[in-house]
């Protein structure tokens, strides 16, 4: 006997080219650029949130690299010099040294990079 019921649709559907579209928008609000269809005003505020450099340097993101690098230091000790009650002993502390060293040159780079922006945009104000 032949089915009679249906198969249940997906909710997405590629089209001939391969593409996937959605039935609707389902996430976070579009932006203005997003609304208009302007593809510049799109590209420039993509490059603005993608721009790591420009943000300006935490006590957080200082603490995961100097966590990073502590724990590779401690896998060195145990690992290639076999001295694990020494490398446990001093794992706090370096950890506590990487991340004010980790925020202090991430700050003095963030300020370099925002000073040689500043002088860039006021070279350019001024040509005009």
């Amino acid at each position: 006997m032949a089915q009679t019921r249906r198969k249940r649709q997906t909710k997405h559907r590629g089209n001939a080219a391969g593409m996937v579209e959605s039935r609707g928008r389902t996430g976070r609000k579009p932006t203005a650029a997003e609304k208009s269809g302007d593809a510049r005003a799109l590209a420039r505020e993509k490059e603005k949130l993608l721009d790591k450099r420009d943000r300006p340097p935490t006590w957080r993101g200082a603490f995961v690299k100097a966590m990073f690098a502590s724990i590779v230091l401690l896998l060195v000790f145990i690992l290639l010099l076999k001295q694990s009650n020494q490398a446990i002993g001093l794992f706090p502390i370096v950890l506590v040294f990487y991340t004010v060293v980790s925020y202090y040159s991430d700050k003095w780079m963030f300020d370099r990079r925002q000073r040689r922006k500043a002088k860039e945009g006021g070279g350019r104000a001024a040509s005009r």
